[in-house]
This record gives C-alpha cells, sequence and structure tokens, in this order.
C-alpha cells in the first residue's frame, strides 16, 4: 500500500484536532489505486478428532521458526517462503499475512503457494486447518494469553458471551484494497460498505459452532454485531452519501471507549466508558501519545477499516481454496472507478442490511438480488487480470456457484 514519511510516534496529544490531523494522516494514504493485499484466518483443528483441543504448545512445535512471538518469545518468526507472515490469534486460529501485490494473479500464486506450506507444516503435526468462518465443534476456548486479550475479554464479558465467540472461535478473510486517488477516495469508502452486506451473503459459511446449526448463515459475523457497537458498527451509514472518510472515522474513533491501555505490567484493562477523546481531555493519570492513538485504532473493529488502506473485514473464512472467489471479487469490483460506481449503486439498496445477510445469507431476497448483481459486475470485469488459465476457471465456477443460488432467492 501507499507509504509515508516516519511519524513522530511519541508526540503527546493534548488536544483533539492533533489527534484528528494524526489520524488523517495515517489512515487514508492517497494515490493510485496500485496494490491488493489478503490476509486469511483458519481455526486448527486435530486431523483426526477435529472436536479435539489444539493447545499452544502443539501449535508452537508445528509452526516452528515461523511461530510469532505471542507463542514463542524467542521464535525468529520468519517469513514463509513467499513473504508471507503468520500470527495466532487468542483461540488458536491461524492467520497468514500477505504483502501486497501490484497484480491480482501474483497475489493469488504467492498466498497459494504460502498457504500450502502452512497447511503442510500443520499436516506434519498432525493438525489441519479448518473450513468455516466459525469453530463448527468446539465451544470457545482460550489458547494464547496476553495483556491484550485479557483486557479485551474483560470489557467484552461486560456486554455477555459473544465477545468469547468472536475472540476465540471465529476465522475470516481480508482483502486489503488501496484507498484510491483522494478525489476517488470518498466513493471506494462508500462502495466498500455498500457491497457489504450482499457480499458477506454470498461467502457466509458459518452457520455450525460447537457441533449445533446456530439458525445464522454466518455466525461469526452476528458476534462481531453483538460484542460492543461503539467499535463493531460500520462507520458510514446508508443516508451519508460520499460523506468525508476522514471525518467519518476521525469521530468514530475519538468517541469508541478504550478497551485497553499499555502498561508495564499484565493488568492494561481500564475503567469502563472511557473514550479516546476523554483520555486527551485527561481522564487518565498520563496523556496519550500519538503510539497510544495508533494502538487504540487497532482495537476498533468496524466492517471497514482504514489502516492507510481500505481492510475488507466482512466475509468468513472459506474452504480450501475458495478464498480465491471473495478476493477476486473484490479486486474485480474495485478496479476502475466505473464498476465501483455501479458495484455501490447495486449494493444501496441493502447497504443497512447487515443483520439479514449475517441471519439469512442469501435467502434474504434483497440481498440476494443484490448479490447477484454484483457477481455479475464482478464476473464482467475478471477478464481484465489477466489471471493464469486453471485459477480464473476456479475462481469463475466458485462465484457463478453463489451466483446461482442467489439468482433462486432473488424472486
Amino acid at each position: 500500500m501507499v507509504t509515508s514519511p516516519e511519524l513522530d510516534r511519541s508526540a503527546i496529544l493534548r488536544e483533539a484536532g492533533a489527534a484528528a490531523g494524526h489520524i488523517a494522516r495515517i489512515c487514508f494514504k492517497t494515490g493510485p489505486p496500485l496494490l491488493t493485499g489478503v490476509e486469511l484466518e483458519w481455526t486448527v483443528h486435530d486431523a483426526a478428532d477435529p472436536a479435539r483441543p489444539v493447545d499452544r504448545d502443539r501449535l508452537r512445535a508445528a509452526l516452528g521458526r515461523h511461530s510469532p512471538t505471542t507463542l514463542d518469545s524467542e521464535s525468529p518468526a520468519e517469513r514463509l517462503h513467499h513473504g508471507g507472515t503468520v500470527t495466532v490469534e487468542p483461540g488458536g486460529q491461524v492467520e497468514l499475512s500477505t504483502a501486497p501485490r501490484p497484480s491480482l494473479a501474483a497475489l493469488l500464486t504467492d498466498t497459494d503457494a504460502d498457504v500450502g506450506e502452512l497447511a503442510r507444516l500443520l499436516a506434519a503435526a498432525g493438525l489441519t486447518l479448518g473450513r468455516s468462518g466459525i469453530d463448527p465443534h468446539r465451544p470457545p476456548r482460550p489458547v494464547v494469553d496476553t495483556p491484550r486479550y485479557h483486557a479485551m475479554r474483560r470489557a467484552f464479558d461486560r456486554r455477555g458471551p459473544a465477545g468469547r465467540t468472536m475472540m476465540f472461535s471465529t476465522a475470516g478473510v481480508q482483502v486489503c484494497l488501496d484507498a484510491g486517488e483522494r478525489t476517488d477516495l470518498a466513493a471506494r469508502w462508500t462502495a466498500a460498505h455498500a457491497v457489504g452486506p450482499p457480499l458477506l451473503a454470498a461467502f457466509a459459511t458459518a452457520d455450525r459452532h460447537a457441533g449445533r446449526l446456530t439458525g445464522w448463515a454466518s455466525a461469526r459475523m452476528a458476534a462481531w454485531l453483538t460484542i460492543d457497537p461503539t467499535r463493531t458498527r460500520p462507520v458510514w451509514q446508508p443516508g451519508e452519501g460520499h460523506r468525508d472518510p476522514v471525518t467519518a472515522w476521525t469521530g468514530y474513533a475519538l468517541a469508541a471507549p478504550l478497551l485497553c491501555v499499555r502498561a508495564d505490567g499484565p493488568d492494561w484493562s481500564v475503567p469502563p466508558g472511557i473514550t479516546f477523546a476523554d483520555w486527551i481531555d485527561g481522564a487518565l493519570p498520563r496523556p496519550p501519545t500519538t503510539d497510544d492513538l495508533d494502538y487504540h485504532l487497532s482495537t476498533l473493529f468496524p466492517p471497514v477499516r482504514p489502516r492507510g488502506y481500505l481492510e475488507i473485514r466482512y466475509l468468513d473464512a472459506q474452504p480450501g481454496r475458495e478464498w480465491t472467489a471473495p478476493v477476486a471479487v473484490l479486486a474485480a469490483l474495485f478496479g476502475d472507478p466505473a464498476t465501483t460506481a455501479a458495484a455501490a449503486a447495486c449494493g444501496a439498496p441493502v447497504a443497512d442490511r447487515w443483520y439479514q445477510a449475517a441471519r439469512y445469507g442469501l435467502a434474504d431476497p434483497p440481498v440476494a438480488r443484490a448479490a447477484r448483481e454484483l457477481l455479475d459486475l464482478a464476473l464482467a470485469a475478471l477478464p481484465r487480470f489477466d489471471l493464469p488459465g486453471g485459477t480464473y476457471e476456479e475462481i469463475v465456477r466458485g462465484v457463478r456457484r453463489r451466483r446461482a443460488v442467489a439468482e433462486r432467492n432473488a424472486r
């Protein structure tokens, strides 16, 4: 993604305007939309008994020199051969983060190679990657505990069990798209949100959790919608039009309660209800710095999160190689301004139907109609990306299969 000069991370923030300026500099780096990245998460299971718990020692042994330091403080945390970085989420979910690529074909090829390497490491230890957006076999159970995760758990527990479900049982596909030229930023931001409910529904895989059907097409998204709306609701809302995303995100971030504040000891928790704006105004013993603001931003989890680029967070993990389909669909929809504008128009009638998309998936007729139109747009745009023949055909088959379901339910 677009880079910027090094910023002073230790500057003290004494007024909201300084915080707003920092957010604008780091969260929306504009320029030609050249790069696409992806972050893939999976639950991890015993290959012979997927309901058997997998502990941190077994994960650490399987990942070896690729283990993150949250598993092994002495690990070199080496990248995989094609540049992917491995991290482990609090429930033992494994995440693979790629370096962004200027070519969709290169991104898919390199990521697929790293996925294969990761799968082989796990297989050698009798482990396998999950195939859905929520653990279908096991109830939520902590595997990795850090001061951050401990504080998160305490904060989310105040609202019920959904936080633990999200932390310990869910897995997603996150697609990273350049924010684009300054003149196109608001349109790309709006479109990224508007297409969310129909694409969530089209690629929902999380209907079974802990051995039972949940009644949700995406129980993963159900957990996200429940835990804390001040940090998980969409930043853009229907009816706002092309509202300035920098202003919207700044207001959202400063109004969100602190999830934790880093400290020397193991307890990073904070009293409930203190927002970052309150911290600037003196609610805590020391004033915040720009580094504290950066960390606070990492504890906000809306469906679309600006991180210098647009991080699309609303897709469930997919079985096997099917992760390539939603990545390609989003790349196609944001490949040129005309297609992006058409995608936003398709999604606009259902842009507020996050609940219905998560609950009913493509069984919701309005969402199904929008999904059908979006998948048609993507299929029309995909030939421009010069994908290898086998990859292109595999993606098209997956998209057409989902489009057929949308077509049946759109009537």
